[in-house]
């Protein structure tokens, strides 16, 4: 039986008086003082506010944040909605480390056949995960052991540790059979006017019945606390048939078609550079030497490059708090921008997207359906027999219940929650050098998501043979590091165990 209910959303924290706060950042703007927040008028609640507003001068909103608790929301609307723009701050429960030991899961308005089906394929996919779980805790176990040189001597503590951690790297795999209507739980803070933009597109992306749901309850919750804040200003909702996207042409198949065409480009690649800044190092040098009023006689391209790359000239690659943009030197790496064609599975693009500088224009999958599986297979899968046969049958178990409950007239948006976390996704995604370089950092190490590593890996090495000057310097902390600053790896207990700073980016990453 799947455990479901209706989303679960508390309000944790907010303003005393929101709207009275933009009120008075708005006055604020045109006095000598700050404007305090008991200053605010009726007289000016019934002017300042909708002039501000309706004037689009929506950065006063901005100052309310509200912090909310969501629970039983799948991870689908997520993906689709609440993670598809850069204005939040989540801390999401984590199907990496965290065991799922029910199948817990949104279940649309649905009944008869097509509700049988759907929750049959829910419990099917659960089965699988714990199958999964068990037949790859030896492989990762073993892998593990060897990572980590545990001899007959070690400390049966220290072996323990490693079945913990073996069974954890187990998992974090496992749940790639898990739907991706499963329910997730997280902390999600916004600002207010990106709560009244929420409510504006709440039926906009592949999962509008479950965003009006969370929403619409967030909108509900903050109004109870001051009703001025969306009942003085503010828009509603677009209808969908008003949508840009709603006009789009949507052929039979057309998923499948684009598929093919997709991966035809890839070539074998995760990710794959299409575009580029083709003066990028020329550029970043002379961003440097503006900064600091010099000329090219006075430094060469060069020494210029290298003083913002080279870890052992400037320290704050080394810093763990990613000062970057807070930098005059660093803010040149601005100037250069890459784009990428990317391949990867809904759970790991669930990530990836939490880079919030280096957006994306991800897929509506409403519109990119296959009737055949599309998936990802991760790399320890694909290496144990046993657990492929169970993986890619759990995969066509998926396809078959999503495409029966199109036959029983479901809607796409609900057929589309029994796919699996391994349902492959395609996009474009860009960013500027300073924000890649970021990401490259924290990607490029061992512990990244498997393939979020190998997507990075693809793009240093591509971005290598474009601008071998910027790239220099790439790579995980332990590599910057590298006989700089102690310890090598910033990543504490959680430390891989392989010297990837021997031969970087010539490694081997087995798990």
């Amino acid at each position: 039986m799947v455990q479901t209910g209706p989303p679960i959303v508390t309000l944790r924290s907010m303003p005393g008086l929101p709207f009275d706060g933009a009120i008075a950042a708005a006055r604020t703007c045109y006095s000598p003082r700050v404007i305090g927040v008991g200053e605010i008028t009726e007289k000016q609640r019934q002017t300042i506010g909708p002039l501000t507003f309706d004037g689009g001068h929506h950065t006063v909103y901005q100052h309310a944040t509200f912090e909310f608790g969501l629970e039983n929301v799948s991870r689908q609307f997520v993906w689709s909605f609440l993670h598809s723009y850069p204005f939040y701050n989540s801390e999401q429960s984590s199907q990496r480390y965290v065991k799922l030991n029910e199948p817990r899961a949104f279940v649309p308005p649905i009944r008869g056949e097509a509700l049988e089906v759907y929750e049959q394929a829910i419990v099917r996919a659960w089965e699988a995960y714990a199958q999964l779980s068990i037949v790859l805790k030896d492989d990762t176990f073993q892998i593990l052991k060897e990572l980590r040189h545990v001899m007959p001597r070690s400390s049966p503590d220290r072996v323990k540790q490693i079945e913990r951690d073996a069974e954890k790297k187990a998992i974090e795999t496992a749940r790639y059979v898990i739907p991706i209507g499963a329910f997730t739980s997280m902390v999600h803070t916004i600002s207010g006017i990106t709560l009244h933009r929420l409510r504006r597109m709440m039926n906009s992306g592949d999962a509008p019945y479950e965003t009006q749901l969370v929403v619409g309850a967030m909108v509900d919750l903050v109004s109870r606390h001051d009703p001025s804040f969306f009942s003085r200003v503010g828009l509603e909702a677009i209808d969908a048939d008003l949508l840009p996207e709603s006009s789009f042409p949507r052929t039979l198949e057309q998923g499948d078609d684009f598929v093919r065409r997709f991966d035809a480009r890839l070539n074998g690649r995760v990710s794959r550079l299409v575009d580029w800044s083709a003066q990028a190092e020329g550029l970043v040098a002379e961003a440097v030497r503006e900064t600091f009023g010099l000329d090219e006689a006075a430094m060469s391209e060069d020494e210029a490059l290298d003083r913002v790359m080279n870890p052992s000239r400037n320290p704050l690659r080394l810093d763990t708090l990613n000062v970057t943009y807070h930098s005059p030197l660093m803010r040149s790496l601005h100037h250069s921008s890459y784009t990428f064609e990317k391949r990867l599975s809904h759970t790991a693009d669930s990530q990836d997207q939490r880079h919030r500088m280096v957006p994306a224009s991800r897929p509506m999958m409403t519109c990119v359906d296959t009737q055949a599986p599309d998936y990802v297979t991760p790399m320890i899968v694909a290496r144990n027999a046993r657990a492929r046969a169970i993986y890619d049958a759990t995969m066509a178990d998926a396809w078959r219940a999503k495409n029966r409950l199109r036959e029983l007239g479901v809607p796409l948006e609900f057929a589309l929650y029994v796919l699996p976390n391994a349902k492959a996704l395609r996009f474009l995604e860009s960013g500027p050098f300073i924000a890649l370089l970021h990401k490259w950092t924290m990607r490029t190490c061992f512990n990244a998501q498997e393939e979020i590593y190998r997507a990075s890996m693809d793009e240093v090495e591509q971005v290598a043979a474009c601008h071998p000057r910027l790239a220099r310097f790439i790579g995980p902390p332990c590599v910057i590091r590298n006989g700089l600053v102690a310890p090598r790896c910033t990543e504490g207990t959680h430390f891989c165990g392989v010297p990837v700073w021997l031969n970087f980016p010539s490694v081997e990453r087995r798990l």
